[in-house]
This record gives C-alpha cells, structure tokens and sequence, in this order.
C-alpha cells in the first residue's frame, strides 16, 4: 500500500489550499483513508477520515471549514481547506487502515498502518 500526498503550500490567512492523497496497493474491501497534521513540537492531530462508505468525520478544530472527499475511480482523498488561519500550519500526512473501528475513534493514531510522506502547509497572517 503507498499514499502520497501532493497540494501543499503557502495560503494566506482567510484563503484555500487543496490536499490530494493518492491511494494505490489496496485490496481491503473496506478502510479508512485519513488526514492528519502536526505541527513543530506538537503532537500528530487527527484532520479528518472517510471511510470506504463515505461517512466523514472531522477534528474540532477544522469543522465547518475543511471537507474530505474521495474519488473511487482515481484512488484519490481530497482535502479542501477553507478559511485557512495560521494555526493550520504543520506538516499534513495521509493515513490508511484496513480496520473500520466507530467514528468515534477514528482518529486513534495506533489503527494506521500506512501512512505517506507528508505535505507542509503554511498559512501565513
């Protein structure tokens, strides 16, 4: 299984960037497809999940304002970030998992098996 991400960069405060997590080796019938960010001395932050059914959830810290979003026949998750403020600056990483556990944990960091080699965003004030 490989992830890559792709998208990253610099935004202005109040601006959008566009993730892209291109998703290739999977032959589970049913996963997990996450996006996670941690920024320089803190710990990895889960972003938002989709699941091969399509149910979202999202971190506190970005509802309202990101959407995951998947392509099936491009193996491609997306994240649109919205309203980018500074604090939204930290290095995003694409995780995978063949384990669907309760949305309620789907940010749990010990279900990922896979991850990618991560994209920094920078969001500037």
């Amino acid at each position: 299984v490989q992830l890559v991400e792709s998208g990253g960069g610099s935004g202005q405060a109040g601006g959008s960037l566009r993730l892209a997590c291109s998703v290739s080796g999977y032959t589970y019938s049913r996963y997990i497809v996450a996006w996670f960010r941690q920024a320089p001395g803190k710990e990895r932050e889960g972003v938002a999940t989709i699941d091969t059914d399509g149910l979202t959830n999202y971190g506190d810290s970005v509802k309202e304002r990101f959407m995951i979003s998947k392509d099936d026949e491009k193996n491609i998750v997306y994240l649109q970030m919205d309203s980018l403020k500074p604090e939204d600056t930290a290095m995003y990483y694409c995780g995978g998992t063949q384990f669907v556990p309760p949305p309620r944990n789907r940010f749990r960091l010990e279900f990922y098996k896979y991850w990618g080699q991560g994209t920094q965003v920078t969001v500037s004030s």
